[in-house]
């Protein structure tokens, strides 16, 4: 019988829904091809192949489908007879009292296993091929689709602490939260007064943050980057319960490297050694313990930013539990040395757009006053550096472990690569040139760095003839850090004094 003379015939509607799920396009003609019959228009296979329809789609269903479709339907097979018949009267609602009968024949079932066979076959080649796709499209849909690679999951995070260790690259992610921060009109905790910094290197006070009344109700901030020494009891008196805190760490050998030339002048310990080699050989000559605060950028200084005493013997047990200290106050520590990666990673946490993360390098130094120590120094630096190297190497640790957590490789290269095209992007459309000049190359004052010590500190010039819209993007981006923090404190505070940036009249 033909498949569409058993639509018409069957009048149940659940059971031909029954029909339909068990077998989407069952070919009855193999059924009747077996029993002596063979409807025109279906062609079948060899023996134990899948039978198909003239229109070529497989059909591929088990003795037990079939089965199961004979008795929901209501049909039994007359072996011999070759046909099917109804096993209810025409007319009747549903399966008759007496039930539904099926027999299949010898040679009927052995082809139906072939089908079921077929069947599964199918159906494994069909679930490796949907692993295979998903595992593809898990690993590559960000390179499939770039477009998306700006997008976020949810609201960009905007209560963020940032914990500006020293000569770290802090200045240029402290630029990033700054215009973070004006763009989208969000509050800063600033150095109350005539002040640069929150109260470095004592502890940090609340106090220390303009707007912030002793005694009086709690102000809460969005954005809080300037230098302090962490203190985490009075840091959450002005920042929001829900902040996500984080910082930036450097290889403590190049990090001291830097120190030594940018605070030569300010710190004891340096001021009478003519070379950080020389005092690498016998610092004890030069550091004197007793001087306390004055000394913090001596010696394990990123320790000491922490709010840890920096002149602690670095014993296992002691550097362990600060370690965990640290890991249960900050979701996040950077690595200087990968600052391309940090970024990516940062921008995924916070939820950021990709620009909201390009940036150029600020308080860098020039080439001239970088010096470089010999393997002796480096080891030298590493032993008087103890608490800052146990630091540095076990966040370096957790930070690519958290990269490979978060992203592939491939798609981190992607996504650095991103970073940097946009970067050469802005240079082209911000930058007069795309290196960074010294001091007496810079022609708006406004933009020239401070400067200390022996670095000498770049800046940058801008392009002339840009638009205001544009221009107002690339000063901000460009603008050093003692003005841009200035700039915001006038915005945030128009009744109160501005910043004296004396350094700018010189």
């Amino acid at each position: 019988m033909h498949f569409r003379t058993l639509r018409e015939t069957v009048k149940d509607r659940e059971a031909w829904r029954a029909v339909v799920h068990f077998s989407a396009e069952l070919d009855l003609g193999r059924l009747g091809d077996e029993a002596g019959h063979r409807p025109a228009g279906r062609r079948t296979g060899r023996a134990g192949q899948c039978p198909i329809t003239a229109d070529g789609r497989t059909l591929a269903f088990g003795y037990k489908r079939h089965a199961q479709w004979l008795e929901l339907t209501g049909y039994k097979s007359r072996v011999g007879g070759g046909d099917l018949q109804p096993a209810w009267g025409q007319g009747a609602r549903g399966v008759s009292r007496g039930g539904p009968e099926a027999s299949v024949s010898p040679l009927l079932s052995f082809r139906l296993g072939g089908v079921e066979r077929c069947f599964w076959a199918m159906l494994l080649l069909l679930a490796l091929a949907v692993l295979l796709l998903a595992g593809i499209m898990h690993m590559d849909v960000g390179l499939f689709m770039p477009q998306l690679g700006d997008q976020a999951d949810g609201p960009p995070v905007t209560n963020v602490m940032f914990l500006k260790t020293h000569k770290t690259a802090s200045s240029t992610v402290l630029n990033i939260l700054f215009r973070f921060a004006e763009t989208h009109n969000l509050s800063a905790a600033l150095p109350a007064g005539g002040r640069f910094h929150l109260g470095y290197p004592w502890l940090f006070l609340a106090r220390y943050v303009e707007g912030v009344e002793q005694g009086g109700p709690g102000r809460r901030f969005n954005i809080m980057c300037n230098h302090l020494r962490f203190n985490p009891p009075e840091v959450q008196k002005v920042m929001p319960n829900d902040t996500f805190y984080f910082s930036i760490l450097r290889n403590p050998v190049f990090q001291l490297e830097s120190s030594f030339v940018y605070y030569k002048s300010h710190v004891p310990a340096f001021r009478n050694v003519s070379s950080l080699e020389a005092f690498l050989a016998s610092p004890w000559t030069y550091y004197n313990q007793s001087l306390g605060l004055r000394n913090a950028y001596a010696r394990n200084s990123m320790w000491f930013d922490l709010g840890f005493d920096n002149d602690a013997p670095p014993e296992e047990g002691y550097v362990r539990a600060r370690l965990l200290d640290v890991e249960r106050r900050f979701q996040l520590l950077l690595i200087s040395e990968h600052f391309d990666e940090s970024m990516v990673l940062l921008r995924r946490l916070l939820r950021w757009r990709l620009d909201d993360v390009v940036a150029f390098r600020l308080n860098s130094r020039s080439q001239h006053s970088v010096t470089t120590l010999s393997p002796a120094g480096q080891e030298r630096a590493k032993h008087w550096c103890a608490l800052d190297w146990h630091l540095y190497q076990h966040f370096n640790r957790t930070f690519w472990a958290r990269l490979r957590a978060e992203l592939s490789p491939r798609r981190l290269r992607s996504e650095v690569a991103q970073l940097r095209k946009r970067r050469r992007e802005l240079a082209v459309l911000c930058l007069q040139d795309s290196e960074p000049k010294n001091q007496s190359q810079i022609t708006d004052l406004r933009l020239r760095p401070y400067q200390s010590g022996r670095a000498d500190i770049l800046g940058y010039n801008l392009r002339p003839g840009l638009d205001n819209q544009t221009l107002q993007m690339c000063q901000r981006m460009v603008m050093p850090e003692l003005q841009y923090m200035a700039h915001l404190y006038t915005l945030q505070f128009p009744d109160k004094p501005p910043k004296n940036l004396a350094f700018l009249e010189a």
